[in-house]
């Protein structure tokens, strides 16, 4: 009888660490929100647009994965200049991904402090490894809402709710469409009335993978 009861809490016992493992790797891996993550890593360009239309600049777009050790969603570096100037990037920004609920991502964004000592990153280990949690600091109302549309995802910012002072402007909107080898983001800048102050008037920069 002692033998029985012994093999039988052995069994639960491994039954038990089955189960935890199964939901810890469950937690770990979310293919659906990697498969985003794969689409936006990487460099992009906006060249193709701007030969074919003058009122748009030649862009460079770099995305790179950081902090692969934290568990709350996916992380990326995001760096953004004139190709003609690439090395002095006029944004730099970290991007938080979730996926809260079915075919629906999020990506909350994050201005980074004395951005410019981090410009290059992508290039750079040292200030990979520099860029810690503390120097991040989140820009709320400016969260980016993506459905997933078969292969394609599509979404933004809430109406007004990302305040923004550039160029008179009392609020920022951002809009996105992202497939495979293709990202076009159109941000716009309007003051308290409601007028475009600043951005592109007729579509989103198409920004297009290298």
């Amino acid at each position: 009888m002692k033998k029985s009861l012994i093999s039988f809490f052995a069994v639960l016992a491994i039954a038990g660490c089955t189960t935890s493992h199964k939901t810890t790797s469950a937690k770990q891996t979310d293919k659906e929100l990697e498969n985003l993550v794969s689409l936006m890593d990487g460099k992009f360009s906006s060249e193709l647009q701007s030969k074919t239309d003058s009122t748009y600049y030649n862009i460079s777009l770099v995305m790179i994965p950081i902090w692969s050790e934290r568990n709350d969603g996916k992380w990326l570096y995001v760096e953004q200049a004139v190709a003609a100037n690439s090395d002095k990037p006029y944004r730099q920004r970290v991007y938080h991904l979730q996926h809260p609920s079915k075919d629906t991502f999020t990506s909350e964004i994050y201005t980074i402090k004395d951005a410019l000592t981090f410009a290059g990153l992508q290039n750079d280990k040292m200030k990979k490894d520099k860029l810690t949690f503390d120097l991040i600091e989140l820009k709320d109302g400016c969260t980016v809402t993506l459905k997933k549309q078969g292969e394609t995802y599509v979404g933004g910012t809430e109406a007004d709710k990302c305040p923004s002072d550039l160029r008179g402007a009392a609020y920022a909107t951002t809009k996105i469409v992202l497939k495979k080898g293709m990202l076009e983001s159109w941000d716009q800048g309007f003051d308290a009335s409601g007028k475009q102050v600043w951005g592109a008037t007729k579509r989103g920069y198409i920004f297009m993978k290298q």
